[in-house]
């Protein structure tokens, strides 16, 4: 039997800010919000939703790759794509129970250790939680237990694979030159390395006395699809992992493994080749697609294997890229170094070292077994409800815990947590100490310091940052780490008042339940005062701020003044009893109503202790909101103004161009200025005009009009989505479909590309749901199911989508 497996490692360093637990605007990755959005749309989404063509370029299926690959996905990617990219998260989990059926109960979705750290270098504790973390992760999102676990970077000791097959994991996979020797039954060990026949599965005996078994890549042909282009054809693909296999005629298994980002963000296409090559081996006779669970069921190991120790797939020297100055870098600069990892691996150390007999000291106040309720943990990081908590809770503390005795205990096993995710690996990857990956895992051991002060009093950040300081930047504005956490960490660090000022300043720009929501704090507002004149006001507050993860929660007055726009100033201190709340109101009210506002921003000062803020005191992603808003809103206040350049100046507009005479450069920005805000405003309509808009287009063409089409873009894109959107709701409806093939009519006369791959899949699942049952009607004689089909394949061909599918 001749098999062929495809594992894509698919994995994103985490980018949540550690105190709002959520990612914020990151300016590289635009026009996305953040490089977790890009990388979604480029590859997630798009191995979930894969088209494979026909050879005029037309689609001809739409398959989900995961139910065909072999794939792991990180437990920290997969929590940010529950929650922002619904629909790519459950793509992957319908392509794990499609695996399931395909192959024999055995699902293609592997596990993972919870947060990507170099398992050779962890401690065995850290080891030990990250295991039964990725297990239990995994079980809660793909209902089963798994069988194989792939390890980040694939670096690999024997203790790691003994903790795994302690753990239940029966397989992993490892590059070829992580083998060390290997013999067949009980015959003489031979060394081998990279030479080793990776078409079989080895086993590997534990000094426990357990085993696992090991597949090992083809390494040649996975480099083929990480850095030679093999991807530029699926042809060529599917030819190339055919071609893998010896003349032998016993069981053979070639399997390649890669970063699955290769699909679709490194190589762009990437999925489709992938779709194209699965596709094309499904239906070569001579061979089987599959898995390695379900290969290793039917053909177990009959060769042993000794593996190479801290060794992985991504250094040449071991797993020195993660501790020293290797050599192993990703380009760039040839001058610099990376000296920086020793000490920000011995900070991180000894930061580890000292936060492990605190956590235990104090835990121990809380819960029988603090090591023991550690590895039980994910159970609350995967539900913060209160039943969650709760259960935890009944489970392991040592009495019936009260609300401050829950909150301290909560704050050790987060700085548990954040003590683990300071050693994701990426943090080390890179060139230099002020990279973002960096920064990220310094932002972790920043909020493990903070809450080991809140749980314990210890201060264990001023060693921390001691030690930092021999971790020199290449970036001599820098220095050493130290600075760079001056720099890019503290100003991060928030606290209680620093949300209850956020929640303040946000406020005036859009209306909050009085029970909400900001990332991972809610906010109870339990009174506010509005006192206006005019434009200006001063609001004056009171909120209950709880952390969502450690259920800290106080109770803060706020007062603002705002002056309009983005002109305020405001201040926050604790709640100080209602008797107190209500001078303030008054002492405010007196100077706020003869308008004297720098007795009012006196009086916040002298009340406050000097605890101010602004706008800028917003987290980033409610500044550029703000922002945009105030924009949007002085945009809507011209509209007036460029209805009336539109209708006034079109007509001297063609005059000029009839005479060949330019618009003046004044002139021609302002008619510019009134045709997209026409346009968009057309567009911006629930049922746009579609005459209207092409008669503007016509004329946009005519006079070399200049659109802004990132706007545009984004305009035509909604109004699609909204008509796909009324669609699917109702496919039978041949209004709508005339209206929809008419919408694409225009999409297609745009001068600028619009993003159809929803509409596209919308438009696929229709055609093998309703649009099979149309076809059997029009078989049958019935006109109004042949009108329906008429229009529906019309749509088709503007979608490029084969009707014969």
């Amino acid at each position: 039997m001749r098999s062929i497996c495809i594992h894509g490692h698919f994995y994103q360093p985490p980018r949540e800010n550690p105190w709002l637990e959520s990612i914020e605007l990151q300016e590289s990755a635009l026009p996305y919000h953040d490089w977790n959005e890009r990388i979604a749309a480029e590859c997630y989404a798009p191995n979930g939703s894969a088209r494979i063509l026909d050879a005029r370029g037309r689609i001809l299926k739409i398959v989900n790759n995961y139910g065909r690959m072999s794939f792991n996905f990180g437990p920290t990617l997969l929590t940010w794509m529950e929650s922002e990219a619904p629909e790519t998260y459950a793509t992957i989990l319908d392509g794990d129970r499609q695996s399931l059926t395909r192959f024999n109960g055995h699902g293609s979705a592997m596990a993972q250790p919870y947060n990507h750290v170099i398992m050779p270098l962890a401690s065995r504790r850290d080891r030990e939680t990250q295991i039964l973390w990725g297990i239990s992760d995994f079980e809660s999102r793909f209902q089963r237990k798994p069988e194989g676990m792939w390890l980040p970077e694939t670096a690999v000791d024997l203790e790691t694979l003994d903790l795994m097959s302690e753990a239940g994991i029966r397989f992993t996979v490892l590059a070829p030159y992580q083998a060390k020797r290997v013999r067949r039954g009980q015959g003489d060990w031979k060394t081998v390395g990279e030479s080793i026949d990776t078409t079989r599965p080895y086993l590997c005996r534990l000094p426990s006395g357990r085993e696992i078994s090991i597949f090992f890549y083809d390494s040649p042909a996975s480099r083929g699809v990480a850095f030679e282009g093999l991807l530029s054809s699926g042809e060529r693909f599917a030819d190339r992992l055919m071609s893998g296999f010896a003349t032998s005629t016993e069981p053979q298994i070639v399997n390649i493994a890669t970063d699955g980002e290769s699909y679709g963000h490194h190589h762009r296409y990437g999925d489709m080749a992938l779709a194209f090559a699965l596709d094309t081996i499904d239906r070569r006779p001579e061979v089987k697609l599959t898995n390695y669970a379900e290969y290793l069921a039917h053909h177990p190991p009959t060769d042993e294997v000794e593996i190479a120790e801290y060794t992985s797939w991504s250094c040449a020297h071991g797993v020195e890229r993660w501790r020293s100055d290797c050599g192993c870098s990703t380009g760039g600069d040839p001058s610099w170094h990376q000296r920086w990892r020793k000490p920000v691996r011995a900070a991180l150390d000894w930061l580890s070292a000292s936060l492990a007999p605190l956590f235990e000291e104090e835990a121990l106040k809380y819960v029988r077994d603090p090591w023991r309720a550690r590895n039980h943990f994910i159970s609350v990081v995967r539900d913060r409800s209160e039943e969650s908590v709760s259960a935890f809770f009944a489970e392991h503390a040592i009495r019936p815990l009260d609300q401050p005795e829950i909150v301290r205990a909560l704050q050790l096993f987060e700085m548990q947590r954040h003590a683990m995710l300071m050693y994701t690996s990426c943090g080390w990857f890179f060139n230099e100490v002020s990279g973002i990956e960096t920064v990220q895992v310094l932002q972790y051991a920043a909020r493990a310091c903070q809450l080991a002060l809140e749980a314990s009093g210890a201060d264990l950040e001023p060693g921390f940052l001691e030690r930092l300081e021999s971790a020199e930047s290449n970036v001599p504005s820098y220095g050493n780490a130290r600075a760079i956490y001056e720099a890019e960490v503290r100003p991060a660090m928030l606290d209680l008042p620093r949300v209850a000022g956020h929640f303040a300043v946000s406020s005036l720009f859009h209306e909050y339940a009085p029970a909400s929501r900001i990332y991972c704090y809610e906010i109870d507002r339990e009174d506010q005062t509005v006192l206006e004149g005019g434009r200006p006001q001063v609001v004056l507050g009171r909120i209950r701020i709880q952390s969502i993860p450690t259920r800290e929660s106080r109770t803060f007055t706020y007062g603002v003044l705002h002056l309009g726009e983005l002109n305020l100033t405001g201040a926050v201190r604790e709640f100080a009893g209602d008797e107190a709340y209500q001078k303030l109101s008054n002492d405010l009210a007196e100077p706020f109503q003869q308008g004297d506002f720098s007795a009012v921003i006196r009086e916040l000062d002298q009340e406050f202790s000097g605890l101010t803020f602004s706008v800028k005191s917003l987290f980033g992603d409610e500044q550029r909101r703000i922002l945009d808003a105030t924009w949007n809103a002085s945009l809507e206040t011209s509209d007036p103004i460029s209805r009336e350049l539109y209708e006034r100046y079109v007509p001297l507009m063609r005059f000029h161009a009839e005479l060949g005479i330019p618009l003046p450069r004044i002139l021609r920005v302002a008619v510019e200025f009134a045709f997209n805000m026409h346009l968009r405003r057309l567009l911006d309509r629930p049922n746009p005009s579609i005459a209207q808009i092409k008669s503007v287009l016509q004329e946009i063409r005519a006079q070399g009009i200049e659109l802004d089409q990132t706007v545009l873009s984004y305009a035509v894109t909604r109004a699609l989505n909204d008509a796909t959107a009324r669609l699917d709701r109702d496919p039978s409806s041949v209004p709508n479909l005339k209206r929809f093939d008419t919408l694409l009519e225009l999409v297609a006369a745009l001068p600028f590309g619009v993003d159809l791959w929803k509409v596209q899949n919308v438009y696929y699942r229709l055609m093998q749901t309703i649009g099979l049952e149309y076809l059997d009607r029009t078989g049958s004689g019935d006109e109004r199911a042949r009108i329906w089909l008429r229009h529906f394949r019309s749509i088709g061909n503007r979608l490029a989508v084969r009707g014969d599918a």
